[in-house]
């Protein structure tokens, strides 16, 4: 059989349940880490519950899958995860999830092993978002789950190193309020919670910020200013309210038509 025919008959097995994003919807998609716990805790011994090293990899990983061929409005990342906001009018691969969710992952992937010197893997998940509150959710709703993640993680480690088993610890803490876990970290460990590093808590955020570099006009020896972009790192990002306003307010700059 020829090639022609070959290729006709077989890769409508690979494109039969090819899915696409609808136009005019917005695509958040988040990246996961793989078996983090042993990269971190056991290969790579980084701190414990928060390493400065750990968290400067993950901001060059978005970076990188801000800055690799997608128009990504907002990264966003905290503990082993990423979420990006895609530019609604994103049109690479044709919108199919099937592309969208292996390139973002293996783009991911490769980065982080790069910066590790060992294999790091991602999962990839796109969530169809048709409005522009649905969008504000999302991240509000990654950012408490850093809050929450955050509190319990120092927690937990806390009473590890006090000499707690993993189970142990993880019992005493699934028993405890909010305030019970504050509580907890202010008596026996002498923290704060709210005096924590804000990336830590919260979590840090990626996008897009103008500048003017100063050249010179090539012709005339005059000075001038061009406008240029960079990825700004945010590790101080607003609470609450506050946070919903930033989100709402960065995707209506870069979507002026909305």
């Amino acid at each position: 059989m020829k090639f022609d025919e070959l290729d006709t008959k077989l890769r409508i097995f690979e494109t039969a349940h090819d899915l696409c994003v609808l136009p005019s919807i917005f695509m958040v998609a988040r990246i996961d880490g793989r078996n983090f716990t042993r990269l971190t805790k056991e290969i790579h011994k980084f701190e414990t519950p928060f390493d400065a090293q750990f968290r400067d990899h993950m901001v060059s990983t978005v970076k990188h899958l801000m800055d690799c061929g997608f128009r990504v409005v907002y990264g966003y990342t905290q503990s082993d995860e990423i979420s990006l906001l895609l530019h609604r009018d994103e049109e690479s691969f044709g919108r199919k999830l099937r592309k969208l969710n292996s390139i973002l992952a293996g783009e991911a992937s490769a980065k982080l092993s790069v910066l590790l010197g060992s294999i790091a893997a991602f999962d990839c998940r796109i969530s169809q978002l048709p409005t522009l509150n649905l969008v504000v959710d999302y991240f509000c709703w990654r950012n408490e789950d850093a809050h929450r993640n955050a509190l319990n993680a120092h927690c937990y480690w806390m009473l590890r190193k006090a000499g707690e088993s993993a189970g142990t610890a993880t019992e005493k803490i699934y028993r405890l309020s909010v305030s019970d876990k504050n509580e907890l970290l202010y008596q026996q460990a002498n923290i704060n919670f709210n005096d924590l590093p804000s990336w830590q808590k919260r979590g840090i955020g990626l996008y897009w910020e103008s500048y003017q570099k100063e050249s010179t006009n090539p012709k005339s020896g005059e000075k001038v200013f061009a406008i240029r972009r960079h990825i700004k790192a945010d590790m101080e990002l607003p609470m609450k309210d506050d946070y919903s306003s930033f989100i709402r307010e960065l995707v209506l700059r870069e979507h002026p038509d909305m």
